[in-house]
Order: C-alpha cells, then structure tokens, then sequence
C-alpha cells in the first residue's frame, strides 16, 4: 500500500524536476557593420566544435552560438576587453591574460575564475568572443573556429 503513493511522488518529483541544460547568453548589441559581419559567422560556423554538436543558446540569435555541454560559447559584436589595450598583457606581464594566434586568427586569452577560459578575437572588423568551460582542449576549440572567422570577419580594426 505505501508502494503506490512512493511511486507516485517519485513520478512527481521526477516530472516536475525541469532539469534544463540548455545554455543562455547575453546577445550583444553591435552596430550595423559588425552586426551584419556576426550574421555572415553565423552562416559558416561549423556543425562541431572540439567534437561537441553545435547547441545554440537561448536567446536564439545569429550574434551567439553553442556547442556542447558545458557549453561552448560564441557571442559575435562584443565590445573591446580592456585587456586588449593593456600594456602588461602586450609586453606578456599579466598573469590571467595572453595575446597569441591560431591558424592565421589572433585571440586574446583571458583566464576565468571557474578554471575556463574567454578567447576574444584580435585584429578583426568585429569582436568575436569564445567561451570556454573547465576540459576542453582550448586549441582545439580555436582551431575548428578559425576558418570560419576568417571567412566572415575581415582583419582589420573593429569599430
């Protein structure tokens, strides 16, 4: 008799757990030029990413994308970091943060304090910043990135 009630609560319990993994990120706010740059990314991003199916965030938008869980994130159209006009980072004095390039793509490499790390493209007509979480092989996530980016965002100075 108290076997129902258990497997009752336990149906309950289970169903109303709504263990949503799906990601979210803020979607940026670029200008007309980055933005269409973003879009034009969005179309040549690649279906994996260091092995991870692509699994776009929530809010659905061609400025960010996902791969993965913990997910891999992509936001197009950010702003500058302020590292990357950081004399320390330039001159390799800042401990969380590195200037350095892959596969023809130049990244600035930020530490987070969760053990990820923030890649923000460097050199391009638009920020392009890559989250990764704790695990990923980080190379590995930039090199499948790279020709995408190089396919939409032109070198040159953001504006």
């Amino acid at each position: 008799m108290f076997r129902l009630p258990a497997l009752a609560l336990l149906i309950t319990v289970a169903g109303c757990s709504s263990a949503d993994d799906s990601a979210s990120a803020a979607v940026p706010s670029p200008g007309a030029k980055a933005t269409e740059l973003c879009r034009n990314l969005d179309k040549v991003l690649p279906a994996k990413v260091d092995g991870e199916p692509r699994e776009d965030p929530e809010p659905a938008s061609a400025l960010t994308a996902g791969w993965g869980s913990p997910a891999i994130i992509l936001r197009c159209g950010v702003p500058q970091p302020p590292k990357m006009i950081d004399p320390k980072v330039a001159d390799g004095r800042d401990p969380d943060a590195v200037a350095g390039g892959v596969n023809g793509v130049d990244w600035l490499m930020e530490e987070r304090g969760d053990g990820g790390h923030v890649f923000t493209t460097a050199n391009r007509e638009a920020y392009v910043e890559v989250r990764v979480p704790e695990g990923p092989d980080s190379s590995g996530v930039l090199i499948d990135l790279a020709s995408a980016v190089k396919k939409a965002i032109p070198e040159g100075i953001a504006s």
